[in-house]
């Protein structure tokens, strides 16, 4: 299944992709994709209704309506940085020995194609391709080898930053992490059974139509299984959590000299078989 959520008549409607241009309007279902939905078999029951209603389900086409970010929001936004080879490598970093782990606000929380809002005192804001990964029940010192069983499913993220603010201010990352509209997930979230390996997945983004980020998940220095094992040894990942693995080579922050967003920008990005975002940068007055 590919899970999504759309706006429609002031609210936000929970629906499941048909094909690439059509939604099965789920609202008869009568839950939204949260963490109860996750933590009480949504999952198979949803699976379950659809086989029995699907044909009495109304369809939407996705030209007609806005995406809303695929699930709702979650507890917590974990994110792994440096989590590729050739990443750490531009950033001028050394492979970390272990997962680097930084929290994202959850107002960050977006549609994929809401624009992207450049702070009011932003100079810096950079883009990050990422694969998400949507823990399905409550994971609490998880061995690498039953990782996978937590999973629910896999999500475009574009985790954008402000190197400034994560960089050369004091502290941690979040502050430099966690503007609005810095987490646009979606269009959707594929339930694990349509991802053979998560670890082998294709991933790109274009900056106003030039691609500039092209990789694969097997540049990955620490795997789906390793890093979902890793933070629950630090901490309970709730259903409905989301984990952001990290970003390949080609962030604004490694070209020489640096390239940022500015209004009018546009951003394009996409994950092999999860689909694509389109965002648009406007800057807040």
């Amino acid at each position: 299944m590919k899970l999504t959520r759309y706006h429609q008549d002031g609210k936000i409607t929970p629906g499941v992709f048909s094909d690439p241009n059509t939604i099965v309007d789920c609202t008869s279902f009568g839950e939204d994709w949260n963490e109860s939905f996750f933590e009480n078999d949504g999952l198979n029951r949803l699976d379950t209704f659809l086989i029995e209603k699907r044909n009495k389900l109304p369809l939407v086409n996705v030209a007609n309506v806005t995406l809303a970010p695929a699930i709702a929001r979650p507890s917590k936004i974990v994110c792994i940085g440096l989590n590729y080879a050739a990443h750490a490598a531009e950033s001028g970093m050394d492979a970390p020995p272990e997962p680097v782990v930084f929290f994202k606000a959850t107002t960050a929380w977006a549609g994929p194609n809401d624009d992207i809002v450049i702070p009011r005192h932003s100079n810096k804001t950079d883009w990050e391709v990422e694969l998400a990964v949507v823990i399905g029940k409550k994971a609490k010192y998880v061995s690498k080898e039953d990782a996978l069983d937590y999973v629910a499913g896999y999500a475009v993220h574009n985790d954008y930053s402000e190197r400034e603010w994560q960089i050369e201010k004091a502290g941690q990352w979040v502050k430099g992490k966690s503007a609005d509209t810095f987490a646009p997930f979606g269009p959707y979230v594929a339930t694990k059974d349509e991802i053979e390996d998560p670890n082998n997945l294709d991933l790109w983004l274009s900056l106003n139509g030039e691609k500039i980020q092209n990789s694969n998940t097997s540049d990955f220095i620490f795997n789906i299984q390793h890093v979902v094992s890793y933070l629950s040894d630090f901490m309970t990942l709730l259903p409905g959590d989301v984990i952001s693995t990290g970003t390949p080579a080609g962030v604004g922050l490694g070209f020489d000299p640096p390239v940022y967003l500015k209004a009018g920008d546009v951003v394009e990005l996409g994950i092999e078989g999860l689909g694509t975002q389109k965002q648009t940068a406007v800057k807040e007055q």
